[in-house]
């Protein structure tokens, strides 16, 4: 599947009016805590454990591209360890650790996640699932998101803040 998502980045107070929004006029998916880690290889290659279970995701591409392939295998919660060692013993490093809350939506057919990560910030994110690339559906996500009065974030700020917090994450994070 393809992964078709655009995110931005939002003050507290803009989450807050959001979150409050969603709750009117969306159907609450989820409210969930996930601690993800990535390792050091080529591809997007994180594991994570959330409350209702673990998975192991990889996604092609590169990190904060707009449409890319994902595989996602989900775990029972309680294996996130096991995974974790799994991919140490093949050689893989954690390169960042990310520890978020993130409220989830459906809302007119598009995933809506409304997250607070620790030493990164608020983020909205909006998505769908596609067969393929779909331009279409990308710019259907993009005008959703100007219609809440949300600034799409430039891929450039998401790199910088990207990179300052793979580099500082073990201080953000204490």
């Amino acid at each position: 599947m393809i992964e078709v998502e655009i995110k931005s980045f939002i003050s507290k107070e803009q989450y807050d009016t959001l979150l409050d929004f969603f709750k009117t006029n969306a159907e609450l998916e989820k409210e969930d805590y996930q601690e993800t880690f990535y390792f050091d290889c080529k591809e997007d290659l994180r594991i994570q454990k959330n409350n209702l279970y673990s998975k192991i995701t990889m996604k092609k591409g590169i990190v904060h591209d707009e449409q890319r392939e994902e595989i996602e295998i989900k775990f029972k919660r309680d294996e996130f360890e096991k995974l974790e060692k799994l991919f140490l013993s093949l050689g893989y490093n954690i390169e960042i650790k990310w520890f978020r809350n993130r409220t989830q939506f459906i809302w007119e057919d598009i995933t809506v996640c409304l997250d607070f990560t620790k030493g990164y910030g608020h983020i909205i994110e909006m998505e769908k699932m596609c067969e393929e690339n779909n331009e279409e559906e990308l710019t259907n996500l993009k005008n959703k998101l100007k219609s809440l009065n949300i600034i799409l974030t430039p891929r450039e700020e998401f790199e910088e803040k990207f990179q300052y917090y793979k580099n500082n994450w073990q201080t953000l994070t204490n």
